[in-house]
């Protein structure tokens, strides 16, 4: 059992929930599993079986299987079938509704009849799809019709019968390439007026302006293209891909973070959460029949072999000294297991190289690690003072080996590495971290503050636990400022979160976080069934416990609310914890026992120092402004398929998106640089060179950082004599 976000510490609660299921499945379940094989139903069943028994055991607050669960489900099931309504007929619907309410007895009754009644619809109408859009795209489109899509397909009528559904293909597709042509156009008027880059005016300096007629053929030659990929993709897709939507469908009406992992999603869960596998280290691609090399991990086998390279295309794959294997139109996940392997094994691939040569290449598999994953830092100096930034993509950790590297180990070598070059602040940034590992994010806060609690957890029916760091050393004890915004979640909300209600450091970035303030383990399904049979059966990850601020609140729902608010482009966009229909409710518990940080005498002034500069600021004025206008086009769903209007439509959006082309534009006068470390690794890897370039490109950038950097000034002990800095010269006027 993994947890996420979670709590590595042993539970007994849990330990003795494991036991008991266990016992019980293996009860019932040991008979049944002998009689079937992977491609049976049965195997489907057992899977309903195990999924609702461990929910029901061992969900924090399981929903009962009712008739008010079944509408739900039906509902989450269908949508991901045909979000876009674009297959289903009106009649479809109307038989797949009689089970609306039926759904929790087939649950029970482990009846599969509503999921085999809508699997089999749906492969007959995405092969009938398949002919609409060949025979739509065979031919121009009319673009001087006045016509017009709405995009509102949540509110849209499915399709009465088969003339309503191919018309409603038709205005899809004649959106898609009516878009892309008007871009042609555009884009061959500015070669015309020499409004395009060097590389691009080279590129056509030949080539003579296309005909209207040969763009709007190019436009539904790419679309019948893409067209074709994608039906390509879903005919990969098997009955278990299906049948997994219908179990997750099942699984997360409980909760939004409980969720169904098919063996193939639980170990992509493994290299995400622990940032590392075995393997060669190279991305691949689908390209139609072919798998194609698209990039090369630093560090892993592939890289350090130099034999493959980017845009390779790969034909065979074999096994040590056994027979290659074709793999030419084999689906890529079956690809990627053929080619990862436990470390130290030997795969050949038979490659064809970019110049078009063959040749076999031996490679030896190794552990491979995905750097993008771990924490780094820079350091940038301005006003005479160093400080330091460390972003952090997730809190990961190797749930197999407790000695391997984890986020709160990584972390704390970062700051070390700051404190060496002399910071006098640090910028712990969890932008866009959805969370991870709970024990790491109290291992992390640990770095920041005395012993004390760190976040407080609580199962359903038991008293509350507190999490303590435990270690009095603390490794940084100056001028703090944490990073959030929206997509910062779980573990980012309790390092937040207890930095805030220590006041350690001060908390700055959008009005609230996700707020998501529940803790999941992911549960093996395997363990459950004596003398397996039936192949993996993946594992549920489902929510066992709530965690609560030492503060005694939540962040379930509510986030953590910034101690300076910060305008950002999806500040009135519905993304958060609190926009999910199946969210569990905010609560509150009592406080645990802390000491406010009082070493910070400065910190109050700080913040409305920097609320002081957010009003004054024009940048953040217009992001602001920005943010609004993006909540208005999204609520926009009406299109006009006609030419002209559609491009006049586009023209005005687009002299009114140029008042915010300043915020793209923006560059602040700093300079980040790598630690030594770092320094000497990009010296030697060209690829993580231009990885980390590309992040300090971004952070200069970023007026986001540089608020921070001010927040820092305002924190230190003796005031910082800044140089004066025209904010006018900043935001370029077009």
């Amino acid at each position: 059992m993994k947890n996420i976000l979670l709590y590595m510490k042993k539970n007994l609660k849990l330990v003795l929930l494991i036991v008991v299921l266990s016992v019980s499945l293996l009860a019932f379940n040991a008979i049944d599993s002998n009689k079937i094989n992977s491609s049976n139903p049965e195997k489907d069943k057992l899977l309903i079986e195990l999924l609702t028994f461990v929910i029901e055991r061992g969900h924090y607050d399981p929903a009962a299987i009712d008739d008010n669960l079944s509408k739900g489900i039906y509902k989450d099931y269908i949508e991901a079938l045909d979000p876009s309504k674009r297959f289903f007929l009106q009649s479809d619907i109307n038989e797949f509704a009689k089970y609306e309410t039926l759904i929790d007895d087939q649950i029970k009754n482990k009846d599969l009849s509503f999921f085999d009644l809508t699997y089999n619809t749906y492969l007959k109408r995405m092969l009938e799809s398949q002919k609409y859009y060949k025979d739509i795209l065979d031919k121009p489109f009319d673009y001087k019709l006045n016509e017009t899509i709405n995009t509102d397909y949540e509110k849209l009528p499915y399709a009465k019968n088969t003339s309503e559904l191919k018309e409603r293909w038709r205005k899809q597709i004649k959106l898609s390439t009516l878009s892309s042509l008007t871009d042609r156009i555009k884009l061959q008027e500015d070669e015309k007026n020499g409004v395009v880059d060097e590389k691009s005016k080279n590129e056509k300096k030949n080539e003579a302006p296309k005909t209207f007629e040969e763009l709007e053929k190019e436009t539904r030659e790419s679309s019948l293209k893409s067209l074709d990929d994608y039906f390509t993709f879903i005919k990969e897709l098997d009955r278990n891909d299906w049948f997994g939507v219908f179990v997750n469908a099942i699984a997360s009406r409980f909760d939004p973070h409980t969720n169904y992992m098919a063996p193939d999603d639980k170990e992509r869960f493994d290299v995400s959460i622990s940032g590392k596998f075995e393997g060669i280290g190279a991305r691949l691609q689908k390209k139609n029949d072919l798998t194609e090399i698209t990039e090369l991990i630093s560090g892993g086998p592939a890289w350090r072999g130099k034999e493959l390279e980017q845009g390779d295309i790969i034909l065979k794959v074999a096994q040590g000294d056994e027979e290659p294997v074709d793999i030419v139109g084999m689906r890529l996940d079956n690809v990627v297991k053929k080619i990862k392997g436990p470390k130290g094994t030997e795969v050949r691939l038979t490659v064809k190289k970019v110049d078009g040569t063959m040749k076999v290449i031996s490679l030896i598999r190794d552990m491979v690690e995905t750097e993008e994953t771990y924490a780094k830092s820079s350091v940038v100096e301005r006003n005479g003072i160093k400080y330091g930034i460390i972003y952090l993509p997730k809190f990961y950790i190797d749930f197999e080996n407790q000695d391997s590297r984890d986020a709160g180990k990584d972390v704390a070598i970062e700051v070390e590495r700051l404190k060496e070059q002399g910071v006098k602040g640090i910028i712990m940034d969890v932008r866009d971290n959805g969370g991870g590992s709970l024990k790491t994010a109290v291992d992390i806060t640990g770095l920041f503050i005395e012993q004390g609690p760190v976040v407080q957890i609580k199962s359903a029916g038991t008293k509350k636990e507190v999490l303590f760091d435990r270690d009095p050393k603390i490794q940084w004890d100056g001028p703090l400022v944490v990073m959030v915004n929206n997509f910062s979640a779980s573990a980012s909300e309790i390092v937040a979160a207890a930095i805030q209600d220590y006041k350690r450091g001060v908390v700055i970035g959008s009005k609230q976080t996700y707020g998501k303030g529940t803790v999941q383990n992911v549960i093996d399904l395997n363990q459950f069934v004596r003398g397996n049979t039936v192949g993996d059966l993946g594992a549920l990850k489902t929510t066992t416990q709530k965690f609560y601020r030492i503060n005694g609140g939540s962040t379930q729902l509510e986030g953590v609310t910034s101690d300076v608010e910060m305008p950002d482009r999806y500040a009135y966009i519905d993304i958060g914890e609190r926009d999910l229909d199946n969210a569990m409710p905010w609560t509150k518990i009592d406080p645990a026992s802390f000491n406010i940080w009082d070493k910070q005498t400065n910190f109050d002034k700080a913040v409305q120092n920097s609320k002081l500069r957010m009003a004054k600021n024009e940048h953040f004025q217009l992001i602001e402004k920005s943010a609004r206008w993006t909540k208005e086009r999204r609520d926009a769903y009406v299109y006009s398929l006609n030419l002209d209007s559609f491009t006049t439509e586009q023209k005005s959006l687009e002299e009114k998106s140029k008042q915010f082309k300043p915020i793209y534009d923006y560059k602040n006068d700093l300079v980040f640089k790598p630690i030594p470390q770092d320094f000497e690794l990009m010296n030697k890897d060209e690829s993580f060179k231009e990885k980390r370039e590309r992040w300090f490109e971004s952070l200069s950038k970023d007026i986001y950082v540089e608020e921070a950097l001010n927040v820092l000034d305002d924190l230190q002990s003796q005031p910082v004599v800044k140089g004066k800095v025209d904010l006018k010269k900043k935001i370029v006027k077009s």
